[in-house]
């Protein structure tokens, strides 16, 4: 008796993975690699200052296509951003806005499927791992830890085959009083495409 219980649990888990792949196979049509560099930044949500603090931004994402406008992009990637002490008039300022951290999520970008130049939007919803501080007038944060993020996005992609990206990207941090993003751009590179 539990041998064919076993054996039902085992055909049903086969099915279910030939069932999946074959769905994944149907829905995504071209699956790419995308790799992003960029001026990092870092800004508090409640400044009185002006603070804007800067470093460093990398990502890659793995693009699943699903039509020629739609493309579904699960992430990782890290931002680093310290305060050098001054406000975007190079006043002196306690206020900051430092992030240094691991990012990890998926997002949904809707694009002009326009060669050579193509804009786009993305949102999605993701973590943000590592060490966060906000300090303004009205923020006194600093925390460690697992906190959520809401990416946002748009820019551009060029080229014949819009492999070449460059825009903005932000990750809205509500827990710790800031966003962090950056001024990034990047190279996609195929890894198979379904007629």
């Amino acid at each position: 008796m539990t041998v064919t219980i076993h054996m039902r649990k085992t055909l049903i888990l086969i099915l279910i993975v030939l069932v999946s792949n074959s769905i994944e196979a149907q829905f995504i049509k071209e699956k790419a690699i995308n790799a992003q560099i960029g001026y990092g930044l870092s800004v508090p949500n409640n400044s009185v200052d002006d603070v804007v603090d800067d470093g460093f931004f990398a990502q890659g994402e793995l693009v699943l296509k699903a039509a020629s406008w739609i493309e579904f992009r699960p992430y990782a990637g890290f931002i680093l951003t310290n305060s050098n002490g001054t406000d975007l008039n190079d006043n002196p300022t306690d206020e900051k806005a430092e992030s240094k951290a691991f990012l990890l999520g998926g997002k949904a970008r809707i694009r002009a499927p326009i060669p050579w130049v193509a804009p786009y939007v993305e949102i999605g919803i993701g973590t943000s791992i590592g060490k966060f501080e906000t300090l303004t007038a009205f923020d006194n944060i600093d925390k460690s830890g697992i906190i959520y993020h809401i990416p946002f996005s748009f820019g551009l992609e060029l080229g014949k085959n819009n492999n070449i990206d460059i825009g903005f990207t932000y990750y809205f941090q509500p827990s710790v009083e800031q966003f962090a993003g950056a001024l990034a751009a990047g190279i996609t590179f195929p890894l198979n495409s379904k007629k």
